[in-house]
C-alpha cells in the first residue's frame, strides 16, 4: 500500500528551500508538524517549506506481524541487540523501497525549481535511519542530512548504493542521540556516526544529550536549528548584501 500524501507547511516568503522530515515507526507526519509550527511562530525559516511524509502501513515483525506505519520492517529491537546483529536482520527491500520514495520527494522539489543544495533530508528514529541512507546514496548534492535517535542502515553494503562520483561526500550530516535511549541504543548512533566518517564522509557532527531517552529535547532542537541555519541560510537576506 503506497504512503498517504505528505503533510506540507508552505514557505511564508519566496520558497527557496525545503526540509523533508521523516517520522519514526508507528507515527505519522503530523507527529512532527509542531516543530515547523514552532519555528513559524518564532519567525524562523520563512523561506523554507517543510514536508512531513507519511509511512505506508506495513506488517512489522516486532509488532507480532501487525501492520503499522513504517519505512521498513523491523524484526529485532531493544537493548539486548548488538550492532552487528541488527545489520544482519535489516529489511533491505523495504529500505530500498523507502529510499526510492524519498528520492521521488526530492525530485519533485527540484522539478519545482528548488536547488538540490537547498534541500535538507532528515528524520527521527526509523525516519532518521532512512534519511541517512537516502542522503548518502542520493545522486544529487543535498544541502544537508540529519538523523535524530537513529542508526546507519545496511552499513555492511551501503557502498554498493553510493553513486560513483559520491555527490554527498562533503554534505554536512548532523546526528543527535540521547544517552538514555532504550529503544535505539546510544551506542548504535555513535557507531553509525563513526562508520560514516570511516567511509569518507567529510562533515559529520554527532551530539550526545544526557538524560534524554528515545525522543527529542529543547537542546537537541536548538542544535538542529543551528544546523539548518547553516545548511540553508536565508537567500533573500544574503541577496540584499
Amino acid at each position: 500500500m503506497p504512503p498517504r500524501a505528505p503533510y506540507i507547511v508552505p514557505a511564508l516568503k519566496k520558497h527557496t528551500a525545503t526540509v523533508i522530515m521523516a517520522h519514526g515507526l508507528g507515527d505519522s507526519g503530523a507527529g512532527w508538524m509542531a516543530l515547523a509550527q514552532n519555528w513559524r511562530r518564532r519567525g524562523m525559516f520563512d523561506e523554507v517549506a517543510f514536508i512531513f511524509p507519511n509511512a505506508p502501513m506495513i506488517p512489522i515483525t516486532v509488532n507480532f506481524g501487525m501492520s503499522m506505519p513504517g519505512w521498513y520492517d523491523i524484526s529485532k529491537l531493544g537493548r539486548d541487540l548488538d550492532f552487528e546483529e541488527s545489520i544482519r536482520s535489516q529489511d533491505e527491500p523495504g529500505v530500498l523501497r523507502s529510499r526510492d520514495y524519498f528520492n521521488t520527494l526530492i525530485k519533485e522539489q527540484i522539478d519545482q525549481g528548488i536547488k538540490p543544495s537547498r534541500i535538507v533530508l532528515g528524520g527521527f528514529s526509523q525516519g532518521g535511519a532512512i534519511s541517512l541512507f537516502a542522503g548518502i546514496t542520493n545522486k544529487e548534492k543535498l544541502g544537508g542530512v540529519f538523523g535524530l535517535s537513529c542508526y546507519l542502515l545496511l552499513s555492511d553494503r551501503i557502498k554498493n548504493y553510493i553513486p560513483e562520483d559520491w555527490p554527498n561526500k562533503k554534505t554536512p550530516f548532523f546526528m543527535g542521540h540521547g544517552l538514555e535511549d532504550d529503544m535505539v541504543k546510544y551506542d548504535f548512533g555513535k557507531k553509525s556516526a563513526d562508520l560514516l566518517q570511516e567511509m569518507g564522509l567529510e562533515d559529520v557532527k554527532f551530539n550526545s544529550y544526557p538524560d534524554l531517552g528515545h525522543s527529542a529535547d529543547p537542546a537537541e532542537i536548538e542544535d538542529l536549528e543551528k544546523f539548518l541555519n547553516k545548511a540553508i541560510p536565508p537567500e533573500e537576506a544574503s541577496a540584499g548584501l
